[in-house]
């Protein structure tokens, strides 16, 4: 049988290292004669049939390896069909032809991706589930430019690599295949041939699904199907303003803040246990450690191999949308860690990718992170640009998050970041700034701003980099929020002091007043001030265990009263005594402590002076911070339309009694919280000044204390 076919082109198909797969396989036009001609390869084939409607053809075997041809007898039109194909051995299986489909990325979507604008690039690369006509499979696509040839491997082809090569999409570097009858729970992996004819095996950068580690083939699956039911909170986010709305985060990490021994509970379990206790804390919003899949347990998360996943811990990416829905019915918002600073060197995920340095930079100055022993995205390139942006994209479109906090944001913007003299390389000006990244984090906010209003973008950045929460189009980074690190260690290392000591250690907590309003700040309390040796925040603070508790109630305090949003890691609520340990459920600890700060957050909710000019410095005012004797700090907390509240911290185990402090407004000023005693005092102002005031009320400050004085 002719088959117009070299020896070359089918020893191509045979051994799986043709670049063009669908020019040689499927059905073409001879145009000697004006007919047909159907071509398919499938080793180990005994026989294929060509099922069209009514009629089975039968295709003839020109190659023992399983190549098949079949041509017409004479002039035909294009039709429909399918292959019946039919292993030595009796298996036998009917599907529509892989290689009869003309490409599903389009010149459109080339475009964008190569310029790094492709904003629906998270539901189109990859393996997502297809149509095409009335056939249904998933859609392959994969980013190699630097390859001779791709193929799909997976269990529903035996893994075999000559099975289903890829067709290259010109200049592009893309590769795509359609393969009917592929659905959810399928496994799969691209392998690669480099262009020095090396064979890799590579994981889906933009898999949704993995296979739980210690395997790591990427997964089918289609969360873009799921039906949510939190129109409502989607809606009411939208009209919000995070700045001047409450906001106080629960951070914590999914897999361990219960655990099934040395296994995960799913998402279900844990929305059905950690929602309603959220929710009675009276926190806004949690905030997730990264969820994204990553193949080490000790990493938390921080070195991830799938972006576009939910971690296969705790089930599918359909229960991790579940999850997120339940937490929106509930009026709680979600917050999630993203780590796009780096990524680990594992061979089957990201490096090297196609052979080379696609993802990251290829001289070590610029493309390795010593800190972490990773590798850094090469942010000038608008490939990797978009695959990162497509990554953010699916937590905040896809599985509807409320927020990203972006971690290790100073390494992205500094290229000596942890580097010595000579281990970096500096930017076009000569500067060390990586205006590269500088340029992707705006991009980032900018669309997300844009795209799904009402999400908030939080930096954990630990430098002074000017700017970071002001808007790009005013020479800033666009966040909405900064993670105060200053805050946080002045203010741990100020709480750890002996009381006798504080009055010498008084700036450490008074200081941030000078810089508060410079960015628009969260002040967290996070996960990595209660590991690898650091203690648990009761344990950093001194005394008794009496001592301890109030030390770390009065701490609490200070962070929900002072200018800045909340954050607080599992097990600050409980008064944990142990560091926390991520291979096993969190201690129930203080029942107290969870009292405690279920009453911070409901008073401070509901008193507009405590959010709603966090962000604004005539929402603050210093009382007194120089009574280093006493080591008392006082200070008001004001909105437009409210009354001020005088916060006073008693730092020491030392009761004041009839200590006089200065109020704005006359009147009778009552106790509204305290973080020791029940709420039942009243002090009328009397016209003596002091503090800088004409009135002044004489007040008992107990040992260890934060008072709150509201006018009657």
């Amino acid at each position: 049988m002719k088959h117009n076919l070299t020896s070359a082109q089918i020893d191509k198909v045979i051994n799986g290292s043709m670049a063009h797969p669908h020019s040689v396989l499927g059905m073409h036009r001879v145009e000697s004669t004006g007919g047909i001609t159907i071509r398919a390869f499938c080793p180990g084939a005994d026989s294929i049939q060509v099922i069209r409607t009514g009629k089975t053809l039968e295709m003839k075997k020109i190659d023992p390896e399983g190549f098949f041809i079949w041509n017409s007898p004479g002039k035909s039109d294009f039709f429909l069909y399918e292959l019946k194909i039919n292993l030595t051995g009796g298996t036998t299986w009917q599907t529509a032809d892989p290689y009869s489909f003309l490409p599903q990325f389009g010149e459109i979507d080339l475009h964008l991706f190569n310029s790094g604008k492709h904003l629906q690039l998270h539901r189109k690369m990859g393996g997502r589930i297809w149509q095409v006509g009335d056939v249904h499979g998933t859609l392959f696509t994969v980013w190699a430019p630097n390859a001779l040839a791709v193929s799909t491997v997976g269990s529903f082809n035996n893994w075999d690599s000559r099975r289903h090569p890829m067709r290259n999409l010109g200049g592009s570097g893309v590769w795509e295949i359609f393969i009917p009858g592929v659905s959810c729970g399928d496994f799969y992996r691209f392998i690669i041939t480099t262009a020095n004819n090396k064979i890799i095996e590579k994981s889906d950068p933009y898999a949704v699904s993995f296979e739980k580690r210690p395997g790591n083939s990427s997964k089918v699956e289609d969360p873009f199907s799921y039906q949510w039911s939190d129109k409502s909170w989607m809606t009411e986010r939208g009209k919000k303003n995070c700045l001047t709305s409450p906001l106080s985060i629960y951070e914590l990490h999914a897999s361990s803040w219960t655990r099934k021994g040395d296994d995960f509970h799913s998402w279900d379990d844990l929305g059905r246990w950690l929602i309603p206790y959220v929710k009675n804390l009276g926190f806004t919003h949690i905030e997730l450690l990264p969820v994204m899949e990553h193949p080490l347990d000790d990493s938390w998360g921080y070195q991830v191999t799938g972006f576009l996943a939910p971690t296969s811990r705790m089930g599918t990416p359909q229960e991790f949308c579940r999850f997120v829905d339940r937490c929106h019915n509930a009026d709680i918002g979600v917050l999630v860690d993203w780590p796009p600073a780096h990524f680990p060197a594992d061979g089957w995920a990201l490096a090297e990718f196609d052979g080379t340095c696609l993802y990251e930079h290829e001289d070590p100055r610029k493309g390795y992170h010593p800190d972490w022993n990773t590798l850094i995205f090469n942010y000038g390139r608008s490939e990797v640009r978009n695959f990162l942006f497509a990554s953010a994209f699916q937590w905040l479109d896809t599985f509807h998050a409320d927020g990203i906090r972006v971690d290790a944001v100073a390494s992205m913007l500094y290229l000596d970041y942890s580097r010595k003299e000579g281990q970096w390389i500096p930017n076009e000006y000569g500067g060390r700034e990586n205006l590269e990244a500088v340029e992707f984090i705006k991009e980032l906010n900018h669309y997300a701003g844009t795209l799904f209003p009402g999400t908030m973008m939080i930096a954990e950045e630990s430098t002074d980099w000017p700017g970071v929460t002001q808007p790009p189009e005013q020479g800033g980074l666009g966040f909405h929020f900064k993670w105060n690190m200053g805050w946080m260690n002045d203010s741990l290392e100020f709480f750890k002091a002996d009381p006798i000591y504080r009055k010498h250690k008084l700036d450490k907590i008074t200081f941030s007043a000078m810089y508060a309003w410079s960015e628009n700040f969260i002040l967290p309390l996070s996960h990595d001030e209660v590991v690898h040796g650091k203690g648990s925040l009761l344990n950093k603070m001194p005394g008794d265990r009496k001592e301890k508790e109030a030390n770390l109630r009065l701490l609490l305090c200070y962070q929900w009263f002072f200018p800045g949003k909340q954050l607080l890691f599992m097990g600050g609520e409980r008064a944990q005594e142990t560091e926390w340990n991520h291979r096993i459920s969190l201690p129930e600890g203080s029942d107290e402590m969870k009292d405690f700060v279920t009453s911070l957050n409901n008073f401070s909710h509901k008193h507009p002076q405590f959010y709603r000019s966090d962000c604004r410095q005539d929402g603050f005012q210093w009382v007194d911070f120089s009574d280093t004797d006493s080591t008392i700090v006082s200070f008001l907390r004001k909105a437009e339309g409210q009354s001020p509240l005088l916060c006073i911290f008693n730092m020491t185990p030392m009761e004041r009694q009839h200590y006089r402090i200065g109020v704005p407004v006359e009147g009778s000023w009552k106790l509204v919280f305290n973080s020791i005693l029940p709420f039942d005092e009243v002090s009328a102002s009397a016209q003596i000044p002091i503090h800088g005031f004409n009135q002044s009320i004489e007040v008992t400050l107990h040992s260890l204390c934060c008072s709150v004085y509201s006018l009657l």
